[in-house]
């Protein structure tokens, strides 16, 4: 599965004003809301808060990947945003995050859960990428920049 077929501009935000982690975690909570896949926002929001709990999912380089399972959820559902100023999100490496990707899957889909994380995660990896997902300038070039650098990196790794 591609993360671009899973992120719908709807449930993209650039520019995102939010002060605290909670807050920024809450807003794209609320943002699934409308996603016909939800089937119960409460659920979502406990498991995204509980995951939270464990450990930060602020992983460095001012990215964030908060995610939980919960069978809330009739399939995966997935809210980016970029962020107006930098949040602590007590990240591993120290670092603010400006860059937030939520990915919430069904308890029963934890093989494609974790290929989904790995696929955001190794695009992360790319500063540049980073770089022009906090200069776009909407959800539809969010959107279009996914569908670019997962083709460019994922056929260059199948095809090397």
């Amino acid at each position: 599965m591609q993360i671009a077929s899973l992120l719908e501009e709807a449930f993209v935000a650039v520019n995102m004003p939010a002060t605290t982690k909670d807050e920024a975690l809450m807003k794209l909570v609320d943002m699934l809301g409308a996603s016909p896949n939800v089937l119960d926002l409460d659920k979502v929001r406990a498991a995204i808060v509980e995951r939270e709990k464990i450990m930060s999912t602020g992983v460095g380089h001012g990215f964030a990947i908060p995610h939980a399972k919960v069978d809330a959820l009739t399939d995966i559902v997935a809210a980016f945003a970029t962020l107006q100023n930098p949040v602590d999100f007590q990240a591993l490496d120290g670092q603010p995050v400006r860059i937030v990707f939520m990915l919430v899957g069904r308890e029963t889909h934890v093989g494609t859960h974790l290929k989904l994380l790995s696929r955001v995660s190794r695009l992360m990896n790319n500063e540049t990428f980073r770089e022009q997902l906090l200069l776009a300038a909407s959800p539809a070039d969010v959107v279009q920049l996914f569908q670019e650098e997962e083709n460019r990196y994922f056929e260059t790794r199948t095809t090397s």
